[in-house]
């Protein structure tokens, strides 16, 4: 066993072999490849949760801190004049959206600033029960700067949100708690184990509402991977057509299935829980806190992968929310205990150009302005392809250098309208 993980790190840290100039191998797969769960001989990344009774919290460590409420807000721009002047002179980057159905906020800065906006918030009773989560952000801001202002729609949807009944929450999923969650998924292994034809149970059905970018570098177990690049373009349930087999919810039977919702944070589960209530499906629930919740509640139980974030770290492993979870309850946890909220469970992605496996969870841009797209990809694709995402890209007139590891390009809107054929930018 010894000589396999040995000889399995060597070839994990020796370069690419070499292969022959010229020639590039596409998956023969559609736009986006579906990866499949793949094994490794090496031990699985375990999400054990010891206590930390003995850590302090460090005031000017970096942190990213998201929270929502959809709540009635009489006068949302007077609000937005509020929050700004409660922020001047406190270290803050990111956005933060208001308008009539509340709020909507992902932002990084020092632990200190970072919690002063929220429990500022918080002493506002319309948003004195929101919940607040927290994750490092070990390289600083994980956004160029701060945009808080009135939005029309709180999450990015086609038509936009404002006609929907939000703040009503009889018209939203219902929502459960991480370890609710966790047991509904452990009955619909269950259920799923049953012989075929036995219909005693009630149908469960997993829908991932996120984007397929999302789901190729971590979700739970059996959810499906989503059609869409943009949550806007959702159409889960939606269908007209007869047949539609790229519709999870086409044909599913609406009284008699229960339907688990799931995004990164809860709010785009809470937004597209009311299209789908007023379309008639009856029971619907939502992760409440989304994943990031539910990695910090019962660490990687049932999940596989990182976490896509939408922010300059790109993704997050699991254990990272588990450090803030120990934060929370080291007082009640003994040293050294797994608390059984870790899963052996490891995914490997797929090069979006070739399909070989990709152990490293993490997007890239495209090197092409006029693409951008966010994609997984090996070593020598990466090489070959200067940091494109196929050959035409690589041809494209408006290029980006590739940059080393995972450098972020900065915002593509930024080159949009330069007019050289070769930008640079600074490291």
């Amino acid at each position: 066993m010894a000589a396999a993980v040995h000889h399995h790190l060597l070839r994990l840290l020796s370069p690419p072999p070499p292969r022959p100039p010229g020639r590039l191998f596409f998956w023969p797969a559609p736009p986006h490849p579906l990866p499949v769960r793949l094994r490794s001989s090496l031990p699985a990344p375990s999400c054990h949760r010891a206590a930390v009774a003995d850590q302090h919290f460090v005031d000017d460590e970096f942190v990213v801190v998201t929270f929502y409420k959809l709540v009635p807000v009489e006068d949302p721009r007077a609000e937005v004049a509020t929050h700004l002047h409660f922020l001047q002179g406190h270290d803050i980057h990111g956005r933060i959206y208001m308008n009539e159905q509340g709020i909507n906020a992902q932002y990084s800065g020092p632990r200190k600033d970072a919690m002063a906006y929220a429990d500022w918030l918080r002493r506002d009773h319309r948003f004195s029960d929101i919940l607040v989560q927290v994750s490092p952000a070990p390289c600083g801001h994980a956004f160029p700067r701060l945009k808080l202002r009135y939005k029309p729609s709180l999450v990015q949807l086609e038509g936009g949100s404002c006609h929907l009944p939000l703040v009503e929450s009889s018209m939203r999923a219902s929502p459960l708690t991480p370890s609710e969650w966790r047991e509904k998924l452990e009955a619909r292994k269950r259920l799923e184990s049953e012989p075929a034809g036995d219909t005693s149970g009630r149908n469960v059905l997993l829908l991932d509402v996120r984007n397929g970018y999302e789901w190729d570098i971590g979700h739970f177990e059996g959810a499906k991977r989503p059609n869409v690049d943009c949550f806007r373009s959702t159409s889960f349930g939606l269908s007209e057509q007869e047949m539609d087999s790229s519709d999870p919810l086409h044909g599913v039977d609406k009284e008699n299935t229960d339907i688990l919702m799931y995004c990164t944070g809860g709010i785009r589960c809470d937004v597209y829980s009311t299209i789908l209530r007023k379309k008639g499906f009856g029971n619907l629930y939502t992760l409440k806190g989304g994943v990031s919740n539910y990695l910090t509640s019962e660490g990687c139980a049932e999940w596989v992968g990182n976490l896509f974030v939408f922010d300059d770290r790109l993704s997050l492993p699991p254990a990272k929310f588990a450090e803030e979870g120990e934060r929370e309850d080291a007082a009640q946890e003994q040293g050294g205990i797994d608390t059984g909220r870790s899963s052996p469970s490891r995914w490997l992605g797929r090069c979006y150009v070739c399909g070989s496996e990709v152990e490293e969870l993490k997007h890239r841009n495209c090197a092409s302005i006029d693409c951008n797209r966010l994609f997984l990809c090996c070593r020598w694709c990466l090489e070959e392809l200067r940091g494109c995402c196929c050959l035409e890209c690589r041809s494209a007139p408006r290029l980006r250098p590739l940059l080393p590891g995972h450098q972020r390009y900065d915002k593509w809107h930024l080159y949009r309208d330069a007019t050289s054929s070769t930008l640079h930018i600074s490291s």
